[in-house]
């Protein structure tokens, strides 16, 4: 019976950390607003090699 309490409590925390880390990640996408970072990131299959290089250097 014990161990069946742990596996419940576990979950729960499991769940409530997922939860925490996904309105993180929602966060740190949209409120930050991180658009300059992601459309440089979006140009990239784009981009020359040289420039790519030049870049990231």
């Amino acid at each position: 019976m014990a161990i069946q309490y742990i596996f419940d409590d576990a979950s729960r925390v499991m769940t409530v950390v997922s939860f925490t880390t996904f309105l993180g990640i929602l966060a740190w996408t949209f409120l930050l607003r991180r658009e300059r970072d992601f459309a440089a990131t979006a140009a990239l299959p784009f981009a020359d090699d040289d420039e790519v290089e030049d870049d990231y250097v």
